[in-house]
């Protein structure tokens, strides 16, 4: 099986697993609890806090351990408007309808079931937030901004610096999921200037069912799990410690080989891009041609069943995605290939190839020979 799904998840990197292991038989005491081997489990969390910070520049107490992406997205999102509405009475939720279900889903919750307000940020072309679009939105009741960094299902990078200052200057909360952008792209939050930003551990070859968020000190949060004491009474419940050792053993090794890893795929996505549009008639790169992820290509294909032209790699031994894999079995075009404008006839043929550490040439070229045949096929069944 050649895999080409690195946007969905990764493989766990062995000095990750290695870094894991003794947390799960040797030193598995609870970290809450007074004796020898709770302190050792407690040293190791904020050990891993520390590596963390270092990579994000920020402060060890600014980090919050999660089990993912999507409760890190929660806790920031939902946390983040509650606590701001508590202290000052703003109720505008500002983001876009191309972020992950995480976020829009939580949104519109937070708009149904607690009276928050909620605008939809404009978007380009490109599926990207420009400053402008931002500008326009915000209101003196603005609360908090919400945009990703980069999109998992387009490949789109947004200009969150820019944004950022937008929203300081507007004195509203800005938060960004940075869970697929984490993997390649600067993680600085000084640089990018955000009040919040999530993070999951098994898109840059870490566990999965671990996350973490940066809080900008002084943000106030509503824990939305209560209980214990953990994590600064954010985020109650017993910590994951080989988890936590694993996910900032990853981040570490994805900042320090963040050069020669971009450097590895994105020869490799170029030249999937490049021919696909040449030998597939009716294709369409979708996303930023340039600005976006290095090992991200992503595809529209007119008249053609996605989940169908899935199936068809599977069977012929690769491993790809219709888009986001949240919404992988969904016969409706995802609202991301929506928001860019796409007809049904469109929408719904749209392919993510994503790739990572361990993608060759020699994949890359089986892959290109096969596909041209396979959406060929795919429409032909489409049209009976």
């Amino acid at each position: 099986m050649i895999y080409l799904d690195y946007a969905a998840t990764t493989p766990v990197d062995q000095r990750v697993l290695d870094a894991m292991l003794p947390y799960f038989r040797e030193m598995y005491g609870n970290p809450s609890s007074v004796h020898r081997l709770g302190q050792k489990a407690e040293a190791a969390i904020e050990q891993a806090r520390e590596k963390i910070a270092a990579v994000l520049h920020c402060k060890p107490e600014e980090i919050i351990f999660t089990s993912c992406g999507t409760e890190s997205d929660n806790l920031a999102l939902r946390g983040a408007a509650l606590g701001r509405r508590n202290a000052s009475g703003e109720k505008w939720i500002l983001t876009a309808k191309n972020e992950h279900h995480a976020i829009s889903k939580t949104a519109e919750q937070l708009a149904k079931e607690y009276g928050f307000l909620l605008e939809w940020l404009d978007l380009n072309e490109h599926g990207s937030v420009t400053p402008e679009s931002l500008s326009k939105a915000v209101c003196s009741d603005t609360a908090l901004a919400s945009v990703m960094y980069a999109n998992n299902e387009i490949g789109t990078i947004n200009p969150i610096r820019e944004l950022a200052e937008i929203a300081k200057a507007n004195h509203i909360l800005f938060h960004t999921d940075a869970v697929q952008a984490a993997a390649y792209l600067d993680v600085n939050v000084e640089t990018l200037g955000v009040d919040l930003m999530s993070l999951g551990g098994h898109k840059f070859y870490g566990p999965k069912g671990v996350g973490a968020l940066y809080a900008r000190k002084g943000t106030k949060l509503v824990s939305h799990m209560t209980g214990g004491g953990q994590e600064n009474s954010l985020r109650a419940g017993t910590q994951n410690v080989p988890y936590i050792v694993g996910f900032a053993e990853a981040l570490h090794l994805a900042a320090e080989e963040r050069e020669a890893r971009t450097a590895h795929v994105k020869p490799l996505r170029d030249h999937i891009i490049g021919n696909v549009l040449e030998t597939i008639p009716d294709s369409k790169l979708t996303g930023h041609p340039e600005q976006r992820l290095p090992n991200h290509a992503s595809f529209v294909f007119k008249d053609v069943d996605g989940n169908l032209l899935l199936q068809m790699l599977d069977s012929a031994g690769f491993a790809c995605s219709s888009g986001s894999a949240c919404k992988t079995g969904n016969p409706e075009p995802s609202e991301v290939i929506t928001s860019l404008g796409y007809s049904r006839d469109w929408g719904l043929g749209s392919l993510r190839v994503t790739l990572g550490v361990d993608s060759t040439p020699e994949h890359i070229e089986s892959f290109l020979k096969t596909l041209p045949g396979l959406v060929e096929n795919a429409r032909k069944l489409n049209q009976r």
